[in-house]
């Protein structure tokens, strides 16, 4: 077989493994935070510290595959991923889970940062396009079976497996890659922008823990309030330094185009929207309803998979469609619904989600493409991969933000709420005077099936789960509200922004004076990660 299609086997095999992890994990977590006897804000970090360090690592790690070779820094983040994925399944409390996610969106970045450019550098002419059709349907298809593969492994072998399953296929990626795939450097002079690297990444944990711990410790306490004006000055010694370094880590003049500007925030929204409210919604269907984990991920399957098939659709119609209609048009169906969904209550079905899966998985499918061929479709060749690694970025902020912001409006209503709906009954205020402060954290860390298993009087339990029922439905209806609005600002900014004279000439498959589309064929117009 030729060198370049290994070169796309291993490639895809490394892209599937990390952007899996991204979507396997949350049908896990009710099972994880029993295991380790985690609270909320444990699971949230499980997302978090996966998300913020592919999100602060994803630029620098391009860089350094340019300068050390972009094959070797590709295995080398094949190893680290499939360390950490075991470290991640042999975990023994939330803290080691936590750090060892943080060290897999370490291998993640480096992976997601090098494997377009190495495709690019494999392929030529018209196997080019099919290369990244592949790649796309690749990334697609992980975060289309992400949940049923995750409600599968997690119900039959248990939650760890959804980690221990990485480390042989990382072997057999990183031998493939060492032993089949040519080396590729950049021959320009690059260098790591250090300065923009720490304040990126310190500003994001600051502003990302703030959120997080803000309930707890008090919105007013020394200890939040220092921590996001910390978050303030650091991003304001991160964008001073791009703008003054001559190899920026993020070359903030990609932002004049307003088309970058529309694009990254539109990027931004839909993780901060439809992908942090999927924590929300398995905490629903496993928490609320009583599914397992593999009922839970085949529930999912609505919205996951019709995301699937309307991406190739979408992809095609950018070539006839301008990207800001695409683009905005898809936003606002994932706006709609996000708004569709926040219509449960606490005698509602499963299936009153399924409208909104609809409305919103046709949405993601049209945008997510669109997304990721205007990233690079609005600047010069040249700047492609930095562009398509700033939209990604964008992304991945979304999620650490989104999934700490909407958790910081859950802590602060899901136990009043649910206290409110107790104290409504007789049964209901003998819980409260006797459940003291278990019930409380009970009701905020989610394991309120597990304190009313625990009780003997079938109409006192009852009665705590209707109240918890009543509360999570109605603070879940919010988190929606809230995610409607994020989305529907997406969709504004595309609309507005994205404009066509932005764009540019399509370097790979157009021909000097070909009109701009924003459509597929650029080096890096492959669909970006679901989150």
């Amino acid at each position: 077989m030729d060198k370049k299609w290994w070169t796309l086997i291993a490639v895809c095999t490394g892209t599937f493994m990390l952007l899996l992890d991204i979507t396997v994990v949350n049908v896990a977590l009710p099972d994880i935070q029993q295991s380790l006897h985690a609270s909320f804000t444990d699971l949230q970090w499980v997302i978090d510290a996966y998300s913020l360090t592919l999100a602060a690592f994803l630029l620098t790690a391009g860089v350094v595959g340019d300068m050390f070779g972009r094959r070797e820094v590709f295995a080398i983040g094949l190893g680290v991923f499939s360390v950490s994925s075991l470290v991640c399944g042999l975990s023994t409390s939330a803290l080691m889970l936590n750090l060892s996610r943080g060290a897999q969106g370490l291998g993640g970045a480096v992976m997601f940062a090098t494997s377009l450019a190495l495709i690019a550098q494999a392929f030529r002419g018209r196997d080019r396009g099919t290369a990244f059709g592949i790649y796309g349907a690749v990334i697609g298809g992980a975060v289309a079976v992400g949940p049923l593969i995750g409600g599968v492994i997690t119900s039959g072998i248990g939650w760890r497996w959804i980690f221990f399953v990485n480390l042989p296929i990382g072997v057999v990626a990183i031998f493939t890659t060492l032993t089949r795939i040519e080396e590729s450097k950049d021959p320009n002079t690059r260098r790591i922008d250090w300065i923009g690297v720490i304040s990126f990444s310190l500003s994001l944990f600051l502003l990302v823990f703030a959120l997080v711990r803000g309930n707890s410790e008090g919105w007013s306490s020394t200890t939040i309030v220092g921590m996001l004006v910390g978050s303030g000055v650091l991003m304001v010694v991160f964008l001073v330094a791009e703008l003054r370094q001559k190899d920026p880590m993020l070359d903030l003049s990609l932002f004049r185009r307003p088309a970058m500007v529309g694009v990254s925030f539109a990027s931004f929204a839909i993780s901060a929207s439809i992908f942090a409210m999927f924590l929300y919604q398995t905490l629903y269907l496993q928490d609320v309803l009583g599914y397992g984990p593999l009922a839970a991920g085949v529930r999912f399957l609505p919205i996951t998979l019709l995301a699937f098939v309307v991406a190739p659709v979408a992809g095609k119609l950018t070539v006839r469609i301008q990207s800001r209609y695409l683009m905005g048009l898809g936003m606002l169906l994932v706006s709609i619904g996000c708004l569709l969904m926040a219509t449960t209550a606490a005698d509602s079905t499963w299936t009153v989600l399924l409208p909104g899966f609809i409305v919103a998985g046709l949405g993601m499918g049209i945008a997510n493409p669109v997304m990721a061929s205007a990233s690079v479709a609005v600047v010069p060749h040249e700047r492609s991969g930095m562009a398509s690694g700033s939209a990604n970025t964008f992304r991945q902020v979304g999620i650490a933000t989104g999934i700490a912001g909407l958790g910081a409006v859950y802590q602060s209503q899901i136990q009043s709420k649910t206290l409110s709906a107790l104290a409504g009954s007789a049964s209901g205020h003998q819980i409260i005077i006797q459940g003291g402060t278990r019930l409380n954290q009970a009701i905020t860390e989610g394991g309120v099936r597990q304190a009313a298993a625990k009780i003997p009087v079938p109409g006192v339990r009852h009665a705590l789960l209707h109240a918890y029922q009543v509360g999570f439905t109605s603070t879940f209806n919010h988190l929606m509200i809230i995610s409607t609005v994020v989305s529907f600002a997406g969709s504004v900014a595309a609309f507005a922004l994205v404009r066509q004279r932005d764009f540019v000439i399509d370097h790979v498959s157009g021909p000097p004076g070909a009109t701009p589309t924003g459509g597929p064929g650029s080096a890096a117009t492959a669909p970006a990660p679901a989150g």
